[in-house]
């Protein structure tokens, strides 16, 4: 092994999944955030482990013709995005070739021809964004890191975000500022606020969210509403709703299409974002949460929609083990940690028609189909949402029908 710090010249060979570049240097991978395929680049190694290398990038000495200035002064510093270097058609593309890849690599089987790719506005598409807080500077953390990298504002983030992040640095200079608190979110659907706190060493006083509400403009208490395709879904702290203002109306779309049948199944339904529009499809639509907060939201949800909606509060491989019904669709929208073999094994022995799988992470994804495909169902249709510009991170709707 070279050793930490050691210079390395390499050549680009590809993006891979995270956000790096790979190319090889002395019969090691290594892997160079920042950089563009075919650039030639000076790295200087950070870590190493048996036939692989990650390395800081020092210099692009050979750029890339596709290589553009990025806009944001905090890029390469805050570890938020990491393809801001590359025109925004660039990125997609990268990002299709990526999912491909890690359909061939992981799930051993190849990717349909045509992967459909949805994208919308590459700029401000953020509605929910956590911030880091260190002795009254407020920022996200530096890339690999836990330092923190103060921020004026978040060209990802939607306009309301970065007028309540302004709000919160006017009030981080005053000594009123409670040194204690460590990270906070904000939510918003552009009109109103939702301040939630994430990490603080001690509780915060009531005076604290007091003098919030008269210094963020819009901030609301508690729930927060917002309007979607014709569906109003109350949203509480701590409950996940999607983040790209944007394409969360294509995401239903996609995620949905094709859907018909008596029955639908919604596993880690959240709030009720894709519960709410099935039941206007399905006569029956059972949806199965773990989080009774979200349950509560969901049920909330399907009130204020006038649709009937059964809400489960359960672990989605238990509800699917002592599930009686056949449903005709299934939708999965896990966390990134996918969906997982008990509950692949589940759905190949329940047998719907029609999956759907909303997915953040290719690779699990990779898995997953994998599993599926092997249980007898076959992929129809896949489609890439990048529902995270600027980042590696994508979003895949796959749809299966049972063989």
């Amino acid at each position: 092994m070279a050793g930490h710090g050691t210079n390395l010249d390499v050549t680009i060979e590809k993006l891979v999944y995270g956000g790096d570049g790979l190319s090889r240097w002395n019969g090691s991978v290594v892997f160079t955030p920042y950089v563009l395929a075919g650039e030639r680049v000076t790295g200087e190694i950070t870590r190493e482990r048996p036939g692989l290398v990650w390395s800081r990038l020092r210099e692009v000495t050979a750029p890339s013709p596709e290589r553009v200035e990025a806009p944001c002064p905090y890029f390469t510093w805050c570890g938020g995005c990491h393809y801001q270097h590359a025109p925004y058609a660039s990125q997609l593309r990268i990002k299709r070739e990526i999912l491909a890849e890690e359909l061939r690599r992981i799930g051993k089987f190849d990717p349909p021809a045509e992967i459909a790719v949805v994208s919308g506005e590459p700029w401000a598409w953020r509605n929910r964004t956590q911030f880091h807080v260190r002795n009254g500077r407020i920022g996200f953390l530096e890339a690999r890191s836990h330092v923190l990298c103060p921020v004026e504002s978040c060209p990802i983030s939607s306009p309301a975000v970065n007028r309540a992040l302004a709000a919160l640095l006017e009030m981080a200079r005053d000594r009123r500022w409670p040194g204690f608190l460590r990270s906070l979110e904000i939510f918003t659907n552009e009109t109103e606020v939702q301040l939630n706190v994430l990490e603080t060493e001690r509780p915060l006083a009531r005076r604290f969210f007091d003098w919030c509400a008269g210094s963020i403009p819009g901030l609301v208490p508690g729930a927060l509403d917002y309007a979607l395709n014709g569906i109003t879904y109350r949203v509480s702290g701590g409950s996940f709703f999607q983040v790209n203002r944007f394409l969360a109306g294509h995401l239903l779309e996609t995620a949905l299409e094709g859907a018909e049948g008596a029955g639908a199944l919604d596993l880690y339904a959240g709030v009720g974002f894709f519960s709410i529009p099935l039941a206007r499809r399905f006569p029956r639509v059972t949806a199965v949460e773990s989080g009774a907060g979200a349950l509560r939201d969901l049920r909330v949800n399907a009130d204020t929609a006038g649709v009937a909606v059964t809400g489960v509060q359960a672990w989605a491989v238990d509800y699917l083990a002592q599930a009686q019904d056949r449903p005709d669709f299934v939708l999965l929208d896990p966390p990134r940690s996918g969906i997982g073999k008990e509950v692949v094994a589940q759905l190949c022995k329940t047998r719907p028609l029609l999956v759907t799988i909303v997915a953040c992470d290719p690779a699990t994804l990779a898995r997953d189909l994998a599993g599926l495909l092997a249980g007898g169902y076959q992929l129809e249709k896949l489609t890439l949402l990048d529902l995270f510009p600027q980042t590696y991170h994508l979003e895949t709707v796959a749809r299966l029908r049972l063989a």
